[in-house]
C-alpha cells in the first residue's frame, strides 16, 4: 500500500466567504453613519468667518465670552452663554457660532463648549483661528 501524500495548499474558499459577508456589511452599515461637520480652515489660509457669527471666546484661563455680531465683547458664565446661545437659535435656527480658543488653553476645554452647542442643537459650529504670518 502507497503513503498517502499530504496536501499541502490553503482551501481559501472560506476566507473569501468571510471577505464577502463584511463587505456586505460595511456596505449596508456606511450610509446610516452620521458624520459631523466641523469647519477648521487650513494652517496657511483660514478661511474668513460669517459677518453674522456669534463668537464664544475661551481665554487662557478658561473664562468665556460672548460676542455677539453689532455688539460689545461681554464676559459670561457657562449658564448665561446658554441662555444667550438659545435666544440666537430662537431668533436665527441656522445662525452659526464659531468657537475661538487661546492657544494655551487645554483642548478639554473647547471639546466642552462644544459639546454643550451640540446639546443645545446649533447646526453650525466653527473653530476661528488665526492665518499664520508666512
Amino acid at each position: 500500500m502507497r503513503p498517502r501524500r499530504l496536501k499541502n495548499e490553503i482551501n481559501v474558499v472560506p476566507y473569501i466567504d468571510v471577505m464577502l459577508v463584511l463587505l456586505v456589511i460595511f456596505m449596508v452599515t456606511a450610509p446610516m453613519m452620521t458624520t459631523a461637520s466641523i469647519d477648521v480652515p487650513s494652517v496657511g489660509k483660514a478661511a474668513q468667518p460669517p459677518a453674522e457669527a456669534l463668537q464664544v471666546i475661551i481665554r487662557a484661563d478658561q473664562s468665556l465670552a460672548l460676542l455677539a455680531p453689532g455688539k460689545s465683547e461681554r464676559e459670561v458664565s457657562r449658564k448665561q452663554l446658554s441662555e444667550a446661545i438659545l435666544e440666537a437659535q430662537r431668533r436665527n435656527p441656522e445662525q452659526p457660532v464659531l468657537i475661538a480658543g487661546d492657544k494655551n488653553v487645554k483642548y478639554e476645554a473647547v471639546l466642552g463648549i462644544m459639546d454643550e452647542l451640540q446639546h443645545q442643537q446649533v447646526k453650525r459650529i466653527g473653530l476661528l483661528v488665526q492665518p499664520s504670518g508666512k
